[in-house]
């Protein structure tokens, strides 16, 4: 006898307060669930929505919450993060060093001095240091700024109508060496601590170049440098006997002009020596921008009496006065009045040599340096007015 069919029904699970519901009731409780998901997604976001179709879930049929399961699954897979990606972390940007000031004393130069002041207690007092400025009491001629000291035999100087003249440069190549700066007294040096007195084992002259004249002639450089002048700076040693040293440099500037005759600027760079009867010793100082320098004299030279073969000596000696000028312009008080003296001192190999003395043995190194520094910046302005401008 056949077997009736079998009849498959789908089973509900009853709620804890009774029956399961019916068809049309589970219809009715999703639409009310959907449409409180969806006004609460609107009023609070997506998050909160997704819970309450989860709580929803709960009181679902088997079924209808598997539904909304999926459904939920699917939308966490395709719904795009409104976070925004989080932020790469920047680079650390390294700051740019500011750019060295004139004033700013070189770190070999404080090196030289953390040294020296290590040392001093072992030093034993001499004599007295005094600081003296120079100006227009030493002066016997004066013209606005520029100040001068005429010791020769029979000359007579007209500052204004010699200043104004054209000094005898005549740049054509503005990229050939145009300056050279020498040391006749090469090992000449300077004491190290600014204090107002000098010690017993002070030695006035050295070989090392990082504390004698050669260290002052660099610091000129740089501001040649600087302002594009080209420049050669010799720094060979002419007074390891200081007899026939001017002779020793003759030959070094001779052979330098010969192989550069670009050259027209010739600088002799020393520094002085002040002492008086009684032992104390002068340093001639000016306080520009707030630090101390070495005074500077300018030496110009000329043919008179035992003095000869100089026909150049106008000449040089306009441009003297007009490096004077332009340095005392931008740094007042920096210039002792000019030495116009009957001398030579290989001034006479161009028009446009003179002499610098950078202080004295009584001033810093560090005063010296800096004083290279301001009278490097007047030497490059006033040959600027020289050099060919651009078309």
């Amino acid at each position: 006898m056949p077997q009736p069919p079998v009849c498959h029904r789908r089973r509900t699970h009853p709620t804890a307060s009774g029956p399961g519901l019916r068809p049309a009731g589970l219809l009715f409780f999703l639409c009310a669930m959907t449409a409180a998901a969806w006004f609460l997604g609107l009023r609070f976001g997506a998050p909160v929505s997704r819970v309450a179709m989860f709580s929803a879930s709960l009181a679902m049929p088997q079924g209808a919450a598997q539904t909304l399961r999926e459904e939920w699954a699917a939308e966490n897979e395709t719904e795009p993060s409104t976070e925004p990606p989080a932020a790469e972390a920047a680079a650390p940007v390294e700051p740019e060093p500011e750019p060295e000031r004139l004033t700013d004393t070189p770190a070999d130069i404080l090196r030289i001095m953390e040294e020296a002041a290590a040392d001093a207690p072992n030093t034993t007092r001499a004599g007295a240091i005094v600081e003296k400025q120079y100006g227009e009491s030493s002066a016997t001629d004066v013209w606005e700024n520029i100040t001068v000291r005429n010791t020769t035999p029979s000359h007579g100087i007209d500052i204004a109508a010699s200043v104004g003249k054209s000094a005898s440069l005549h740049v054509t190549d503005p990229d050939a060496p145009l300056v050279l700066i020498f040391h006749t007294h090469t090992t000449e040096c300077y004491e190290l601590l600014d204090r107002d007195w000098y010690a017993t084992n002070y030695i006035t002259r050295t070989d090392d170049k990082a504390r004698n004249m050669v260290r002052v002639g660099d610091a000129i450089c740089e501001q040649l440098d600087k302002a594009g002048i080209a420049y050669i700076h010799d720094t060979e040693i002419h007074d390891a006997k200081y007899t026939g040293a001017y002779d020793r440099s003759r030959e070094t500037i001779d052979e330098i002009l010969q192989a550069n005759p670009s050259i027209q600027v010739v600088l002799d760079v020393h520094r002085d020596a002040i002492q008086q009867q009684d032992g104390t010793r002068v340093k001639p100082v000016a306080t520009i921008d707030g630090k101390k320098a070495a005074q500077i004299m300018i030496i110009a030279g000329c043919e008179d009496g035992k003095v000869t073969n100089f026909p150049t000596w106008e000449e040089n000696l306009t441009f003297a006065l007009q490096l004077q000028q332009t340095a005392e312009t931008k740094y007042p008080g920096l210039m002792r009045p000019i030495l116009f003296s009957a001398r030579k001192y290989n001034m006479d190999i161009t028009p446009c040599s003179v002499l610098l003395e950078m202080g004295s043995d009584s001033n810093t190194l560090e005063e010296a340096v800096y004083a290279g520094r301001l009278i490097g910046t007047a030497i490059a302005e006033l040959l600027a007015r020289y050099m060919p401008q651009a078309e």
